[in-house]
């Protein structure tokens, strides 16, 4: 028999049942009174969420960011609402960006009113930062279950570095509830992979097996045995059939605490839309309008007063907060203590757990950052970076990531010694294999950046396509991951076209708050790490060569340290007016500096502008943007190896552009730059060009 056939008219008639069907109605309310907005898989998980919340989760509502809660992801983040009733009946506290107490619930009933609107603490999908006790930011589907095997790496990866026999500071687990959509999407597949691999078993994925998408039942598209597939990554598989069966929830997360080699998925059988007599059980009550008369046929059907709205009966929100509270304020109270007395013992690791929960860097985390010599052959900025890399690392010992499967190529492994290697068998390990997933590598880097320590992730930039996602959501959410892209350019020569990056730069910088940075030599890329390193609020996109790039002489050029401004004066006066400007990045400095110097040997006061972040150069004051590209030369060359968008801010409707408009194709470098005109000859004739059309 299905849980549909099973849905039967039930009263109100215990505690359990009424939270239950609180967070049904509240979510029912909300969504009405917004017209907009999923109810139906509040209405089928709310047992669900109840007995994870009430019975199991080690969570003090007063102190929502003890470092050793468990995390609970709501991966099906249009079911926002489930979350929204559970923390305002949960009664959890705000906090501030800097972990005072406001006086304020986290979500008060005003706010679930309020229900995606302007500036809520409600919005449509759950967003980190906006409301306390969202622990990440959900809604494109697979997300919040990547993020949840990187909470889980870096659970067991803090516990492996931070742990003493007398002092267990880290032990939490991470609780998941995804659906079919989660499930579909391949980066799912990728992260759970990746979980089983790695044995994750502070890890529960909680299915929501409703068998509904947005066009109908799946198996108009989806007809595999999931629950298979996870036995085949690994992963320990229960069910439970009826998904308001509290009994058979309870056992299923029981015996998720009682195993402890791989992860957890439990599925459990709902119904979307529970209690919509017309809705239940239909893509209908996925996202589609229901009325006032539906909601009042919910409210009889599960015996509440049908005429009332944002209803939450008496003894409901002691009760519930009190079953959370009176779990996990004990164990938050001995966890202070014990870090009291761990402080004592250990005041070094201790002053690292501090600095990691304040989101700051330990004293002298850059005092061995590499100087690099002026040298004409010089270094791919790549291998720049791998030095900087392991320099700072070594220094920050909660910095740790890695590649997917491309560490030799990128240089991002970290070889000092007692680095090592994170695994199923040495969690402490710092070197992350994330194998070939780069979708799942973004949004695993993303959830470790959400759990206090400092991640890095690498491929090439080419790749950057298939973790776009979760770059983005770091923007969204403020987080300070560090995207490591290398290969960036036609430079790749002989890999031709599929791996030789075009728009990938322009991609890269049209996210909002993604600090993009190419530099031009090895200085530039030791301040380039500097610059990333430095951001609490910011993920940085390093993009790297894998040429060698002139290591530029500082005494006759501009210093490295001006990367720290997005751009700069690298050659000429910065006091005389120029004849022309030439900009560029990365790779193409070295062209236009060739350029230069053929300019200035035939009279031309000429200037060059290395540009390696727009994002960095648009926060500074105009007086400064014009100090550098003054309004009144319009005469200007931009050279980069990449598609020209975006660049007419900088060169003008008029300006010239020694750019890519096309793919590469796979030859030799050399013949790639003849071909696409990246020759000191081509730049000169156009900066001629620039400076007769403004004589004229």
């Amino acid at each position: 028999m299905s849980a549909l056939e099973k849905t039967q008219a039930h009263p109100s008639d215990s505690f359990p049942q009424q939270v239950i069907d609180t967070i049904r109605t509240l979510s029912m309310d909300a969504v009405l009174k917004a017209h907009s907005g999923h109810v139906g898989a509040p209405l089928g998980l709310a047992p669900t969420a109840y007995t994870l919340w009430s019975e199991f989760m080690r969570y003090d509502p007063a102190a929502p960011d003890w470092p050793n809660r468990d995390r609970f992801v709501l991966s099906v983040g249009h079911g926002s609402m489930l979350l929204y009733s559970v923390l305002h009946l949960a009664g959890v506290e705000e906090i501030d960006a800097d972990g005072r107490k406001t006086g304020q619930p986290a979500v008060s009933l005003e706010d679930i009113e309020q229900f995606r609107q302007l500036s809520s603490k409600t919005p449509g999908h759950p967003e980190y930062r906006m409301t306390t006790g969202v622990e990440t930011t959900t809604g494109p589907l697979g997300q919040g279950c990547g993020n949840s095997v990187g909470m889980a790496i870096a659970e067991r990866w803090l516990a492996a570095r931070y742990n003493k026999p007398e002092a267990t500071l880290f032990d939490h687990d991470v609780f998941v509830l995804c659906g079919d959509g989660d499930m579909m999407e391949g980066v799912s597949s990728e992260a759970a992979s990746m979980a089983g691999h790695l044995k994750l078993s502070n890890l529960c994925w909680i299915y929501d097996n409703n068998r509904v998408s947005i066009e109908g039942f799946t198996d108009l598209a989806f007809s595999e045995d999931v629950a298979e597939r996870f036995r085949a990554y690994g992963w320990k598989t229960l069910h439970v059939a009826d998904g308001n069966d509290l009994a058979a929830i309870r056992r299923a997360v029981e015996e998720f605490r009682q195993t402890d080699d791989r992860p957890t998925l439990i599925v459990v059988d709902t119904v979307i839309g529970y209690g919509l007599q017309k809705q239940q059980g239909t893509a209908s009550a996925h996202g589609e309008a229901f009325d006032a008369e539906d909601v009042k046929g919910a409210k009889r059907f599960y015996g509440w007063p049908e005429n009332e709205s944002f209803r939450v009966p008496d003894g409901v929100l002691d009760g519930f907060r009190s079953a959370i509270a009176e779990r996990g304020r004990p164990l938050r109270e001995k966890w202070e203590a014990d870090f009291a007395r761990y402080r004592q013992a250990h005041p070094d690791l201790a002053r690292q757990i501090d600095a990691m929960r304040a989101g700051r860097l330990v004293e002298g985390w850059d005092a061995a950052i590499p100087s690099f010599e002026p040298d004409a052959k010089g270094m791919a900025s790549r291998d720049a970076g791998g030095k900087v890399l392991n320099a700072i690392a070594e220094k920050v010992p909660y910095l740790i990531g890695g590649s997917a499967d491309l560490a030799p190529s990128n240089k991002t492994k970290l070889g000092f010694e007692g680095a090592g290697s994170f695994g199923r068998d040495a969690y402490g390990g710092r070197n992350l294999h994330f194998g070939i997933r780069e979708h799942a590598m973004g949004s695993i880097a993303n959830g470790m950046a959400l759990s206090y320590v400092r991640p890095y992730a690498s491929t090439f930039l080419v790749f950057s396509d298939y973790m776009r996602a979760p770059v983005r959501l770091s923007a969204i959410m403020e987080i300070p991951v560090v995207w490591v892209f290398t290969h960036d350019s036609i430079g790749v020569g002989e890999d031709g076209p599929t791996h030789q990056p075009i728009e990938h730069l322009a991609s890269l910088r049209a996210i909002p708050g993604l600090n993009t940075i190419r530099p031009c030599d090895a200085n530039e890329t030791a301040e380039a790490w500097r610059v990333a390193m430095e951001q609490t609020h910011e993920p940085t996109a390093l993009v790297l060569s894998r040429q060698p790039l002139p290591t530029l002489d500082r005494s006759k050029y501009a210093a490295a340290s001006g990367l720290k401004r997005g751009g700069y004066v690298l050659a000429g006066d910065p006091g005389e007016t120029p004849d022309v400007i030439l900009i560029g990045t990365g790779s193409e400095i070295a062209l236009c500096l060739a350029a230069y110097e053929t300019l200035t040997g035939e009279g031309v006061k000429a200037r060059v502008v290395s540009l390696p972040s727009w994002e960095l150069y648009e926060k500074q004051d105009q007086s400064y943007r014009d100090s550098v590209l003054p309004p009144d030369v319009m005469a200007r060359v931009v050279v980069e190896q990449g598609a020209s968008i975006g660049w007419d801010r900088y060169v003008g409707a008029k300006g010239a552009k020694v750019t890519m408009s096309t793919f590469g194709a796979s030859a030799p470098l050399a013949k790639l730059q003849e071909k696409f005109g990246f020759t000191r000859e081509a730049v000169v004739a156009k900066a001629r060009e620039q400076i007769a059309a403004r004589k004229g």
